[in-house]
């Protein structure tokens, strides 16, 4: 009965908690997803069918086997850049069938706990992927508005301004609605009522006429399409699952709520293999809907559940309709995500925080606003955020030398590593650089430790050459943990150091 119970509780908060807020942000969600999915299938080279049906699925899917309730995900242009070679050279089904794999692949590193490697992540390259994005999603609005494109008329600025002053000025009057949904629907209504000239969606691309259907990819189930396919799908599981654990942490700090990022890695396998059997590519979360639907009130599954289905509704039935809804609402939208995406506190901390810390931060935005690769940019800003970190370690830790009566002790506190094992044997002799040099030396490492075996090469290094400069050496205080790593790794012959162990 507990187990029911506790069922029966968890259902009730993550999709029956608040189903009016939900519904109302799903189907903001779903508006939106239509000229993303269309415009990254394009990306991909493939029919926007594709796309469509992948946000359908994946959408609906993450929501009953994910692990953060109210991010959305689907098709993206992050996976979507990666499979255009595939695609260009073997064809859609060799996509499908990568897509599989991909989410096969996903589901291994939920098992390996490949998510635990987000702690590794540090916030200043969280801040930067935030506003990284935050610049690529205004940049993508901008071919909509560049005066000279087809379609792009003073019609056009006047209905992106009209949308944002609706989206800002609507909670103003009533919060029962979200703004976003009122601003498409009031300016859907008035481009057709008055044949307004600006874009609309059926001009990104063919919608399709009826849903998606179950088939298996056309390919040889051989060895040789598994080699085609794995190096793409590793890719793509890599990026998938960097940009949807990234966006999961983003949405636990919007929301003040813990997720499940076990949970997210094997559900977003589950929903690109679902993807990929019913004609859809892969995809991963989404930071601009995952805002907009937080954005808009959004918080349980039922809203991510409700923007696959609703979508699934607006392309089978309602697609003539659909197809009238204008560019600029939606790019009034997405300019809305950007600016709420933006971590506009992250300019003035530029001064305020560490300058490395801010130099992690700019670095990470540099690179994934110039390449449009997420995965490089946090590699870039996790390895700058690794070295910074071990270099202010490895200065971390002392070397005293204290000349007592008969014996000169070396008292070493802190951390040795492989960072700090130069600075370590510079501060370690030879005895006999000082005036008052020993016969006998102690190295007292009783409040150091050594974690790598180059701080054991270190040690051992410092003992020879005490050896060596005539000295007898006596090593006290090691701790267990360093201890066994000595008598593991060490290289050296140790006849004749006496290795002392650190009391406990």
């Amino acid at each position: 009965m507990t187990v029911d119970r506790s069922f029966a509780a968890t259902f009730r908060r993550d999709w029956l908690a608040q189903p009016r807020a939900d519904i109302l942000a799903g189907i903001v969600v779903a508006l939106a997803l239509i000229p993303e999915a269309i415009g990254f299938a394009l990306i991909a080279g493939v029919d926007p069918s594709v796309g469509l049906y992948a946000s359908v699925v994946i959408a609906m899917v993450i929501a009953l086997t994910g692990g953060r309730p109210g991010m959305i995900s689907a098709a993206t242009a992050a996976v979507a850049v990666v499979v255009i070679p595939l695609v260009d050279e073997w064809g859609v089904d060799y996509l499908f069938a990568a897509t599989i794999l991909m989410g096969i692949f996903q589901g291994i590193a939920a098992l390996l706990r490949l998510d635990l490697l987000m702690q590794f992540v540090s916030r200043s390259v969280i801040t930067g992927f935030v506003n990284a994005l935050a610049i690529l999603i205004f940049m993508a609005q901008i071919p909509q508005l560049l005066p000279g494109n087809d379609g792009v008329t003073w019609w056009t600025y006047a209905m992106v301004a009209a949308g944002l002053a609706i989206i800002y000025g609507f909670p103003r009057i009533s919060k029962a609605v979200p703004s976003p949904l009122v601003a498409i629907v009031l300016l859907t209504a008035a481009a057709v009522f008055w044949g307004l000239p600006v874009n609309n969606v059926a001009g990104e691309g063919k919608l399709p006429d009826g849903p998606p259907f179950f088939a298996i990819p056309d390919v040889p189930l051989t060895w040789e399409t598994l080699k085609i396919i794995a190096p793409y799908s590793l890719t793509m599981a890599a990026v998938g699952l960097l940009e949807s654990l990234l966006t999961a942490q983003i949405v636990d700090d919007m929301t003040h709520t813990d997720s499940n990022k076990q949970r997210e890695s094997a559900g977003q396998g589950v929903a690109n293999i679902a993807a990929a059997f019913f004609g859809g590519m892969g995809g991963c979360a989404m930071i601009g809907q995952s805002v907009i639907n937080v954005a808009s009130g959004g918080r349980g599954r039922l809203s991510t559940f409700t923007a696959g289905a609703f979508l699934l509704f607006l392309l089978t039935v309602l697609g003539s309709y659909v197809g009238q809804v204008p560019m600029p609402a939606l790019v009034a939208v997405m300019i809305m995500v950007s600016i709420g995406t933006f971590s506009w506190n992250s300019i003035p901390n530029l001064r305020r925080h560490p300058p490395t810390s801010s130099l992690v931060m700019i670095a990470t935005v540099v690179v994934v606003v110039w390449t449009h690769d997420l995965a490089l940019g946090v590699l870039v800003g996790v390895l700058l955020s690794g070295i910074f970190f071990a270099n202010k370690v490895r200065n971390l830790f002392t070397v005293e030398r204290v000349r007592r009566p008969h014996s000169a002790v070396y008292v070493v506190t802190g951390e040795i590593f492989f960072a700090s094992v130069d600075k370590f044997m510079e501060m370690l002799g030879p005895e006999s650089q000082y005036e008052d040099a020993a016969h006998n030396v102690v190295i007292d490492v009783s409040k150091a430790h050594f974690w790598d075996i180059s701080a054991i090469g270190a040690l051992e290094k410092v003992i020879d050459r005490m050896r060596r400069n005539g000295r007898h050496t006596r090593v006290v205080g090691l701790n267990s943990a360093s201890a066994d790593l000595f008598d593991k790794f060490a290289l050296e012959d140790r006849t004749g150091i006496e290795l002392g162990l650190a009391p406990h």
